[in-house]
């Protein structure tokens, strides 16, 4: 990879590890009604817990993706992860037309949900965190 490309991956893993982290701030504090909206109505726990408990994971994910070095491909496959287990949570948006953000028609909340894919990729492209995968799957094949 030259220095170029290295450097682009590193500014893309501290912008998500901001967003993550301002992210988890809004949970805590003043969008945490807005953050409910997300909660699918079939999880038995309080929206409110979820909330909280989300917002502490995503200030610890934004935490590990700015300070992470050589852990980074590993918190970045942890990234993706969360990412995919929170997404059932913007289906639920869509599926039961809750506002929140301002997406306030089926149409934005719609839209919304190819943000979620985006964010994966985001998180395994930035932190090397695809590579690892492939390495891994590749030396498990040669070493049966």
């Amino acid at each position: 990879m030259s220095p170029w490309s290295k450097r682009i991956h590193v500014l893309a893993r501290l912008v998500l590890g901001a967003f993550l982290i301002i992210a988890g701030i809004g949970h805590l504090g003043a969008q945490r009604i807005e953050f409910q909206a997300q909660v699918p109505s079939w999880i038995p726990i309080a929206a409110n817990t979820v909330v909280i408990i989300s917002g502490v994971m995503e200030l610890s994910l934004g935490a590990a993706l700015v300070l992470a070095r050589r852990r980074a491909p590993i918190v970045g496959v942890i990234v993706a992860a969360f990412f995919v287990v929170i997404f059932p949570g913007n289906i639920a948006q869509f599926v039961e037309g809750k506002n929140a953000f301002g997406l306030d028609s089926d149409a934005q909340r719609f839209i919304r949900l190819w943000f979620q894919p985006v964010l994966v990729i985001w998180a395994l492209w930035s932190t090397g965190g695809w590579g690892w995968l492939r390495s891994r799957r590749k030396s498990k094949r040669s070493s049966t």
